[in-house]
């Protein structure tokens, strides 16, 4: 999809947000071998109004995933395939930058609303939404399924003297 050159945060995202757009409208461009024209088909037969956005946020990266109601996948992304490398991978920067790749998409596709599913502590949460949401798309929920431990760690045995 994209080639991976070595330049700036913001040159790089911007360069895939370029394409994605280009190939989910369906540009016309020609065949190199033949002349002839060919259009890339992109664009879902049936109209998909509405979805569940997953995120997952680690402290290491950020990764956003959107789905339809029942669930198969749509699209995805994450903070390390827009070009970020190393502890750059688990900034709020990466997953406003990711949570921007999937809003576009969404916003080709046509999607109104969403719900959100966030899963994990990274400090990713928040940022994907709020780019997710720059793209006029509704969020109807925000659950959180990140998993919490009842009782802790088992405590240790008490010392024998």
């Amino acid at each position: 999809m994209a080639e991976k050159v070595k330049m700036g945060k913001t040159k790089i995202t911007t360069k895939i947000i370029e394409e994605i757009k280009k190939e989910d409208i369906g540009e016309i461009r020609p065949n190199d071998s033949v002349g002839r024209v060919k259009k890339t088909p992109q664009i879902p037969k049936k109209k998909i109004t509405s979805g569940v956005l997953h995120i997952d946020a680690t402290f290491n990266n950020t990764k956003v995933l959107f789905t339809d109601k029942l669930g198969n996948t749509l699209f995805w992304s994450s903070a390390g395939t827009l070009g970020f490398r190393g502890a750059k991978k688990g900034t709020p920067f990466a997953a406003s930058k990711v949570g921007d790749v999937i809003g576009s998409k969404a916003a080709v596709l046509g999607i109104k609303d969403a719900d959100v599913v966030v899963l994990g502590v990274g400090s990713g949460r928040e940022p994907a939404i709020r780019a997710f949401m720059a793209h006029r798309i509704e969020i109807t929920s925000i659950q959180d399924v990140t998993p919490v431990p009842h009782n802790g760690p088992k405590a240790k045995k008490p010392r024998r003297v």
